[in-house]
């Protein structure tokens, strides 16, 4: 099962947008993420629909972030993004009638239901300013060791 790495992409292309004053397009958020203009569109609509980026049309137009950095939390940006499953793997549900599968299921139900839990608690703790904090941290130290 491929693995959904768009909370991912989202954080980046947000923490570009984060360093620039205008807007930054579509094409040029593509080229950051290695992917196409379409993907960001679409993606970028989810987050527009959420109020966290606004777009300008138009010859200077993109994307831009219209909320505060502060208030925007990885929870948000998953919810956003329709949440998508956290977890590549799952439950077998070929034969439901099966005990031994029925008792299986129920293990694994309780386990994902746990880590899914810690895990939107600690995404409802990170905020989009903390990883910005943790990029510039990171870029002075990377400009430190070239000097």
């Amino acid at each position: 099962m491929k693995r959904d790495s768009r909370l991912s992409s989202v954080l980046h292309a947000l923490l570009h947008m984060a360093e620039q004053d205008s807007p930054i397009t579509s094409e040029t958020l593509a080229q950051c993420l290695g992917t196409h203009p379409v993907v960001v569109r679409r993606t970028m609509g989810y987050l527009r629909k959420a109020g966290i980026v606004t777009s300008d049309r138009g010859h200077a137009g993109g994307w831009r972030i219209h909320a505060d950095l502060g208030c925007v939390t990885l929870r948000q940006l998953h919810e956003a993004l329709g949440e998508p499953a956290m977890f590549a793997i799952g439950n077998r549900n070929e034969t439901p009638e099966c005990l031994v599968e029925q008792s299986v299921n129920a293990a694994l139900e309780g386990a994902f239901a746990e880590a899914e839990a810690l895990l939107l608690k600690r995404f409802s703790e990170i905020t989009l300013a903390d990883l910005a904090a943790d990029f510039v941290r990171r870029h002075a130290a990377a400009r430190c060791k070239r000097s």
